[in-house]
């Protein structure tokens, strides 16, 4: 029982089974010392949850009389739905200590049997995607999005930029979409006067006000989010026109990676890249015929991999 969340619940079913106990009796069971006792007192008397101490020689710690935890009715379906949200939640890298902390919660309250099942499901579950080691948000930061694009009311944001130039923005909020491990924001920013996006864990406060908007019926949150992180400033636009029909190229390109556009001569890509070589060999693994609009050096790079690859493989 070593993660300080368990701990405390373990804590608050001790107090529920006894009428009162002394501080050096739950230091014992719970394996920790009198002081770290009080602090777990304190922290559930902050959460709501009645614990006194009294002193003395019959003293100790006690729930008020009376006041009783309401039971969590899940059926076992219910409750593996819970587990597997929290363990998907906690690989995609959100709010790592809420995710520990109600996880803890959720075993607590299951029944022995469904409590082993779960346990072994953590223990032999594993995933395809990778683990996220992004920052993520402060979750009061995401509540006071949500509730704001909810209600239509319009919020003021202390941002920091890529660059780290902080700004304030009045923001009209179109959407959250969670993407790649990180939160953004995306919605009408008065500032610029146009469609903007914003990562979450760049926003230092948000501030709901009184003034209020309609959405856009032809908003796309997660369009938007997307294609704005195909536009992120590195040096070279890159435009190329591939030569396929545009569902072929869309099924290849993932919008995050660049914008695709059909036009009389095929599809438009359009993005942008720090590496030009790294451009050339990707746009010649699509394996599609192409034509390079610009950067001219792109051409160059693409001519670069075709010289290596001829090298690999003499006559």
């Amino acid at each position: 029982m070593s993660h300080p969340a368990t701990r405390m619940l373990a804590m608050l079913e001790l107090l529920q089974a006894h009428h009162v106990l002394g501080g050096p009796d739950l230091a014992r069971r719970l394996g920790v010392d009198e002081r770290t006792v009080r602090r777990y007192a304190s922290r559930l008397a902050e959460l709501g949850i009645p614990v006194t101490a009294e002193r003395g020689r019959y003293g100790g710690y006690r729930l008020t009389p009376g006041y009783r935890l309401p039971p969590l009715m899940l059926t076992d379906d219910e409750a593996t739905a819970v587990v597997l949200g929290l363990l998907a939640g906690r690989r995609l890298g959100l709010a790592a200590a809420a995710t520990e902390a109600a996880l803890a919660k959720i075993r607590r309250v299951l029944p022995s049997a469904l409590r082993e099942q779960a346990g072994a499901l953590e223990e032999t579950l594993d995933f395809t995607l990778a683990e996220r080691a992004a920052p993520t948000p402060a979750s009061r930061a995401v509540l006071a999005l949500a509730a704001a694009i909810r209600d239509r009311r319009r919020v003021t944001l202390r941002h920091r930029s890529w660059k780290g130039d902080r700004t304030e923005r009045e923001v009209d909020g179109h959407g959250l979409v969670f993407h790649s491990g990180r939160w953004y924001v995306t919605g009408h920013d008065h500032r610029s006067g146009d469609i903007r996006t914003f990562r979450v864990d760049r926003i230092d406060s948000v501030v709901p006000g009184t003034a209020t908007y309609e959405i856009p019926e032809e908003s796309d949150p997660v369009r938007q989010v997307t294609a704005s992180l195909a536009q992120v400033p590195y040096a070279h636009l890159v435009e190329v026109v591939l030569h396929v029909p545009l569902a072929e190229a869309a099924r290849r390109i993932p919008p995050s990676v660049a914008t695709l556009t059909e036009t009389p001569d095929g599809v438009l890509l359009r993005t942008r890249a720090e590496s030009l070589d790294g451009m050339a060999a990707m746009i010649a693994g699509l394996g599609f015929p192409f034509t390079i609009s610009s950067p001219p050096e792109l051409r160059t790079a693409v001519r670069r991999l075709a010289d290596r690859l001829r090298e690999q493989a003499p006559d």
